[in-house]
């Protein structure tokens, strides 16, 4: 008598005690579309190509880790463990312990922002929270409007959220007000993202009066503000410009997004958002669905540390090394670079932006450059329209002067002529 199993429910029919016919797999189902549709971050896979130890990374936004408060952060964690072993391993509230998001609004109320622990949701690194915004505001189809050229791994989240993403024109000064204020009219954007305060990718800074009309064309038209400040302490010259969520118009309507790690340790993944109430829960939800709540020992170790330790004289000491870094790179710059480039100066942060001219393609380069070990990564990445093939992006904080210098040295060398 013939066996009759069924395989992935489908009837098989076998003789008798002898084994069955083979079943040919069906495909698994493909990938959601986001996926296919939104390409990996290009920094990613360079950081990839460039980790051995005699490349001169200019690519990664890494902080220096030599500069890492190593024996302060070590204070901080045997401690909680050594005083509440129990409660820095369980689980914890969504929102984020309760002494951390008091720490945090502490410093923001130093710096003149009213805020209270209440109104900040503390996240795993400020890219979750850029993540649970696109969740929590942006249905597909959405027009997002950022910055030209915008930090890429936004334009991922805005992207993989199913966003039309639509860049604003701007100038070395940043974004345009009038054309932001046109483009929202015309597209009726939800959001404007934008990094005010020595952006990622080019390091400039939104002038105080810009920040200002962006805070009253959110207010007039209608418009959610997602402000990314991961650079902000990091200045190293002239005077710290308020948020645009300090501005009058944008107080209902801005997401403020910092992190601690450009300051503390990327490693430790902690960032936080400030938002109003409702804004605040809808990401409370979108977290609860991604990873419940951020690391309860991470929460507690940094809480400590901003009890026991001056975050700020250590991030004064961290600022005035990449000045020195910045100001090395700037003084090699002329030489590295073909005749004709321009660069600008940043006054704080991690990152310059250069242009060569025009016959010159910074992608097509890239590889005869880390040929050279040293590398960059191409401006073209970075805009969410028509790019510019000439640019790329510096960072300048990770490498020593003296290594930077060498970099440089190969960096021409590499460019060349150009092609």
């Amino acid at each position: 008598m013939d066996d009759v199993r069924f395989v992935g429910g489908v009837e098989v029919v076998g003789g008798g005690g002898g084994a069955a016919a083979p079943v040919a797999a069906a495909p698994v189902p493909g990938f959601a579309g986001r996926v296919t549709a939104v390409q990996g971050s290009p920094v990613r896979d360079i950081l990839a190509v460039t980790s051995r130890p005699e490349v001169v990374n200019f690519a990664g936004g890494l902080p220096a880790p030599e500069l890492f408060d190593t024996e302060g952060v070590a204070a901080a964690y045997r401690n909680v463990l050594a005083e509440s072993a129990g409660r820095a391993l369980q689980y914890a509230t969504t929102e984020g312990e309760p002494v951390l998001r008091e720490a945090l609004a502490a410093r923001y109320r130093a710096r003149g922002l009213p805020t209270g622990a209440d109104d900040v949701l503390v996240t795993t690194g400020s890219q979750q929270a850029l993540s649970l915004l696109a969740t929590a505001l942006v249905d597909p189809g959405d027009v997002v409007l950022v910055e030209d050229p915008c930090y890429l791994a936004a334009l991922q989240v805005f992207r993989l959220a199913g966003a039309r993403v639509v860049a604003v024109p701007g100038d070395e000064g940043g974004v345009d007000p009038d054309a932001l204020e046109e483009l929202v009219a015309r597209t009726r954007a939800k959001l404007f993202y934008t990094v005010p305060t020595f952006q990622n990718p080019t390091g400039r800074t939104l002038p105080t009066e810009r920040r200002a009309a962006v805070a009253a064309v959110a207010a007039r038209l209608g418009l959610w503000i997602v402000e990314d400040d991961p650079y902000g302490e990091l200045r190293f010259e002239g005077e710290r410009l308020p948020w645009i969520a300090a501005h009058p118009g944008a107080e209902d309507r801005t997401a403020l997004l910092g992190s601690f790690s450009k300051v503390m340790a990327p490693g430790l993944r902690l960032g936080w958002l400030r938002a109003p109430a409702g804004l605040r829960r809808a990401c409370a939800v979108a977290k609860q669905a991604a990873d419940l709540h951020t690391p309860t020992v991470n929460q507690l170790a940094a809480a400590r540390y901003l009890a026991d330790r001056d975050l700020d004289a250590h991030v004064a000491r961290v600022a005035a090394a990449y000045r020195e870094r910045r100001d090395a790179m700037l003084a090699g710059l002329p030489d590295a670079l073909p005749e004709g480039s321009t660069w600008n100066r940043p006054e704080g942060g991690m990152f310059l932006w250069a242009r060569l001219p025009s016959s010159y393609d910074t992608t097509a380069l890239l590889p005869r450059v880390v040929e050279q070990d040293v590398a960059y990564v191409p401006g073209a990445p970075f805009y969410a329209g028509e790019p510019d093939r000439a640019t790329l992006r510096l960072c300048f904080v990770t490498q020593a002067p003296e290594e930077i210098r060498e970099g440089l040295r190969r960096l021409g060398k590499g460019l060349g002529p150009g092609l």
